[in-house]
C-alpha cells in the first residue's frame, strides 16, 4: 500500500470496500492475468500478539482451497515491503492452515520491480503484475468520447476500472474523478449493485493511492453518488445505535444516584443532556 494516504478504511466504509472485493474477485482478475477461480472472499485483518495488527488489502479463497493475497503499491516494491507480504503470508498460512499465494498490483513507473527475497537459506516470491503497457489517458479519453453518442459495455466499464494502475500524464486524482463521472452517465443501465461496486473500486484506489487532501475531493464527489448514500445511511444507523446506547448509560447511572430531576430534566434540555454526558461519561461522546 502506498503511505501517502490513509492506511486503514474508516468503519462505515466498510461495505462499501466489500462491494469492491467482490467485484475485483469476479471480473477484474481474469483481466489481469489470474486464471484460478475465486469460491468467496477471505478476512483481510489478523491480529498478531495482540498489540500488533497486520491487515491485508484483498484476500480470497480459490477454487483448489489455497488464498490468494492480493496488494496494491503505487511506488516500486522494497525490501521492506516484501519482508511484510511474507509476514502476512506467515500469519495466514499459520492460521488458517492454508497455502497462499501474494499478488501486488503495482502502478510504479519503475520497468524493473522487485518480486524475490533472499535471506539465509530461503528465497521469498511474490507475483507482480504491472499494467504500466496500457495508456490511462488514452482509454478515458475513449470512453468519453464513446459515452456521447452510445453507453458503454461492461468491457469498457472494466478497463476504466483499472485505469489507476495504469500508465499515462493524468494523475490519480484525475483519473479517478474522470471515473466516477464516467460511472454516474452509466447509472441508468447498471444495477444499483453494479453501480455501487464500481464506484466502490475506484474509491479504494483512491484510498490507497492519493493524499489525505486528494482524497477529501474525491470523497466529495462519492458523497454525491450511489456510493456515497450508502456510507451515509450506513453512518446514520450506526450513529443511532451510538446514541442510544450512549443515552442508556446516562439514565442508569442517574437512577443509580437518585438524581430523578436531573433525569426528567435531561429528557428534553438537550444541553443539559450533553452537560451530564460531559459529567458523567466524559469519555464518550453521543
Amino acid at each position: 500500500m502506498s503511505n501517502k494516504g490513509p492506511i486503514k478504511s474508516q468503519p462505515l466504509e466498510d461495505r462499501a470496500l466489500k462491494d469492491a472485493a467482490r467485484l475485483f474477485g469476479e471480473e477484474l482478475l481474469p483481466l489481469l492475468g489470474i486464471k484460478e477461480k475465486v469460491k468467496c472472499l477471505a478476512p483481510t485483518e489478523q491480529v498478531y500478539l495482540n498489540p500488533k495488527d497486520f491487515i491485508q488489502d484483498f484476500n480470497y479463497v480459490m477454487q483448489d482451497g489455497s488464498w490468494l493475497h492480493l496488494e496494491f503499491e503505487s511506488d516500486s516494491i522494497q525490501t521492506a515491503d516484501l519482508r511484510r507480504f511474507r509476514t502476512y503470508e506467515a500469519i495466514l498460512s499459520q492460521y488458517y492452515k492454508v497455502p497462499v499465494i501474494t499478488c501486488v498490483l503495482c502502478s510504479s513507473t519503475v520497468k524493473k520491480l522487485t518480486s524475490r527475497l533472499s535471506e539465509g537459506i530461503n528465497t521469498y516470491k511474490v507475483n507482480v503484475i504491472r499494467l504500466k503497457d496500457h495508456n490511462a489517458d488514452q482509454i478515458l479519453q475513449t470512453l468519453e468520447y464513446k459515452q456521447k453518442t452510445t453507453h458503454l459495455t461492461r468491457s469498457d466499464l472494466l478497463n476504466l476500472l483499472l485505469t489507476p494502475l495504469m500508465d499515462g500524464t493524468m494523475s490519480q486524482q484525475e483519473r479517478i474523478a474522470r471515473g466516477i463521472t464516467l460511472l454516474r452517465q452509466e447509472q441508468e443501465h447498471l444495477t444499483k449493485e453494479e453501480h455501487i461496486q464500481m464506484e466502490a473500486i475506484l474509491y479504494t484506489f483512491a484510498q490507497k493511492f492519493l493524499t489525505t487532501q486528494e482524497l477529501k475531493k474525491i470523497k466529495e464527489m462519492i458523497n454525491m453518488t450511489v456510493l456515497g448514500e450508502m456510507i451515509f445511511q450506513d453512518g446514520l444507523e450506526k450513529g443511532l445505535e451510538k446514541g442510544e446506547e450512549r443515552i442508556n448509560q446516562l439514565c442508569k447511572i442517574l437512577l443509580d444516584a437518585n438524581r430523578l430531576d436531573d433525569l426528567r430534566r435531561a429528557t428534553t434540555d438537550k444541553t443539559f443532556q450533553k452537560q451530564l454526558i460531559a459529567e458523567l461519561l466524559p469519555d464518550e461522546r453521543i
